[in-house]
């Protein structure tokens, strides 16, 4: 295994490392001040809209996206430390073009995309003018279960009604949301992954109505988390993405990249908060001298480091694979990153939360927002013990196969 980046993609480290230090970091602060001030709590604030500007000009832009000439044509394994130093601040991914859902929602258009609805939708995401959301999850069932959603998409001619409730549809209160990706069934009685299809819904059409904003931890998401009914929803047959009965193949196809995203981020926010540990750490005066002198806070830190290299490892392992076996030959080990990454991060962030005492559960400074975006990433995308059931199963196939034990001569 070779791990090591290609020339331009370590050019591109070097230099986004450089803007996240001269323009992102300093923009944080900023940022929050903004957000709090506007009247809509979902409005991009207007430090967010300079910083992409200066990406773009930089050409740090829409790095995630490998296919085609739609994206920057990086390898998965060029991409993994350049989505983990995005990842080191919450607004890093969105400076980029690089935040879902947008990411899955533009590899899902130039993967299975007609012409014209790259034209009207990947084009405008690739350059920021629009946002987008995903709908999958739905109050009523588990939907880590995809056979279990509800919601119908129903052929009427030339048209497919939708109707049906969806919830925890990130980026629909974004003000610059205009698609929503939505996945029902079209034909209840099919194959169970065959019964699934994804249409392209316009935000602005007749009968989509967002019931409520719903929080996370208690945060408000600046894109928000909508809970969203779908009445009598009509759009045009040319609407379906891929075909009739391709939704649940197409589904896996996004959460597969994503889960690599996801993982590579939070080995980001991992680095950041065993940073800010380390600095409250030496800086802070308890009991005769800086709580670096402690040995349970030592623990802690050289802990959170061993835990970090070991999941950066397995992150790079996955994204090697994906690059040279395909995603199928790695589905084991993304299943693993994303139990593994979040659990890291969550753990570390955990640790620097307990160092900071008093500080690390209030908002002044960034910890309790990712204590809760680590915890709640635990259930985005496949909970982790679908995770863990996925990978227990391939585990265990070998044993089962013709009643044979695995190794035997």
């Amino acid at each position: 295994m070779d791990f090591g980046l290609s020339p331009r993609a370590s050019e591109l480290q070097d230099r986004m490392r450089s803007f996240m230090e001269q323009h992102v970091y300093p923009a944080e602060s900023v940022y929050d001040r903004q957000l709090a001030a506007a009247a809509d709590p979902h409005a991009l604030p207007p430090v967010m809209t300079e910083l992409k500007e200066k990406a773009r000009a930089e050409g740090l832009w829409n790095l995630f996206l490998a296919h085609g000439d739609w994206g920057a044509g990086l390898t998965n394994l060029d991409y993994a430390p350049l989505a983990e130093l995005a990842g080191r601040s919450l607004i890093g991914p969105e400076v980029f073009n690089c935040s879902a859902p947008d990411t899955g929602n533009m590899e899902l258009l130039a993967l299975y995309g007609t012409p014209e609805q790259q034209d009207r939708w990947l084009r405008p995401l690739l350059t920021a003018e629009i946002r987008s959301c995903f709908a999958m999850t739905e109050p009523e069932v588990a939907s880590s279960d995809a056979r279990n959603i509800r919601t119908r998409i129903t052929r009427d001619g030339d048209n497919y009604v939708v109707n049906g409730r969806k919830w925890y549809t990130s980026g629909i209160m974004d003000p610059d949301c205009r698609l929503i990706i939505l996945m029902g069934k079209t034909d209840p009685d099919a194959p169970a992954y065959r019964q699934q299809s994804m249409v392209l819904i316009p935000r602005d059409t007749p009968g989509v109505t967002v019931l409520r904003d719903l929080p996370m931890f208690g945060y408000t998401d600046r894109l928000g988390h909508g809970d969203v009914l779908f009445e009598d929803v009509r759009v045009p047959v040319a609407n379906i993405l891929g075909g009739e009965g391709e939704g649940f193949a197409l589904a896996q196809g996004r959460l597969g990249p994503g889960r690599m995203h996801y993982a590579m981020r939070a080995v980001g926010f991992a680095e950041r908060a065993l940073q800010l540990m380390c600095e409250r750490a030496t800086a802070r005066i308890a009991f005769g001298g800086p709580l670096a002198d402690q040995g349970v806070v030592r623990e802690w830190i050289a802990r959170s480091r061993i835990e970090i290299e070991q999941l950066r490892l397995l992150v790079l392992k996955s994204a090697w694979l994906m690059d040279t076996a395909g995603n199928a030959a790695a589905r084991t080990e993304v299943a693993a990153i994303k139990v593994a990454a979040l659990e890291v991060a969550h753990k570390v962030v955990d640790r620097a939360v307990q160092t900071h005492g008093a500080a690390g559960v209030s908002d002044d400074t960034v910890l309790a927002r990712l204590f809760a975006i680590t915890r709640a990433l635990r259930i985005a995308d496949g909970p982790d013990e679908v995770h863990l059931r996925t990978i227990a199963r391939r585990e265990l196939a070998p044993y089962r196969d013709s009643g044979t034990k695995a190794g035997a001569a």
